[in-house]
């Protein structure tokens, strides 16, 4: 379990650094790039999880050209381990935290951003001293909604991480064993300890994001 949440704060804090500079150039951009981008960071909500780790697992394969140029230059090798866990959690759950951070960029007045613009600010001051601050609840709800999501990845991190104790086994996968097993009472432990702690995350999640209408 505690892999589990390990994988789940990396995979959030990650994602964060990414999300709030992508966010905000999908938010205000008007680059024909936009759609793709947004199609691309998208594509995790509609594609099968097993889908998506298959490809992650030839692409960092060892054998591929990217896996065999990460082992020989960076000594990095990113299937069946930790390394890999974290990247195939980032990328299967970098909507959860891009879109509602974008919908908070994208709902803010364009008077606040010509406002700060007028005071001689640079953007990227106006990024993180004005516009920021006004969609704490939504970069908020990405967080919690992330981690909530990561917790209960399966097929993603089976594919590229695999079932190695210690090193990748992450609860989800650890239930799946004990039903293999026939062991249902361990299974049906972490199941319920997950279930209590995802609803508990989904349930802030919901309430934080009722009240940013507010």
């Amino acid at each position: 379990m505690l892999l589990t949440f390990k994988v789940a704060f990396l995979t959030t804090f990650i994602l964060l650094l990414l999300a709030i500079p992508l966010g905000y150039f999908l938010a205000f951009t008007r680059s024909r790039i936009a759609p793709i981008l947004e199609a691309v960071v998208s594509m995790p909500l509609v594609l099968p999880p097993s889908v998506l780790g298959f490809y992650l697992l030839i692409t960092f394969s060892p054998q591929s050209p990217l896996g065999k140029f990460l082992l020989d230059v960076f000594n990095l090798k990113l299937v069946f381990s930790f390394e890999g866990l974290i990247v195939g959690s980032v990328i299967f759950s970098l909507p959860f935290m891009v879109n509602p951070i974008q919908a908070g960029f994208s709902a803010l007045p364009q008077s606040l951003f010509e406002a700060a613009l007028t005071l001689g600010k640079s953007r990227l001051r106006i990024l993180y001293s004005v516009l920021l601050p006004n969609i704490s609840r939504s970069v908020l709800v990405g967080v919690v909604v992330t981690f909530a999501h990561t917790i209960g990845e399966f097929g993603v991190v089976m594919m590229i991480g695999g079932n190695i104790q210690g090193q990748t086994r992450v609860a989800s996968i650890a239930i799946y064993d004990e039903v293999e097993s026939l062991n249902y009472t361990l299974a049906h432990q972490y199941a319920l300890s997950l279930f209590a702690i995802t609803f508990s995350i989904l349930l802030l999640a919901f309430y934080l994001n009722k009240r940013s209408v507010k």
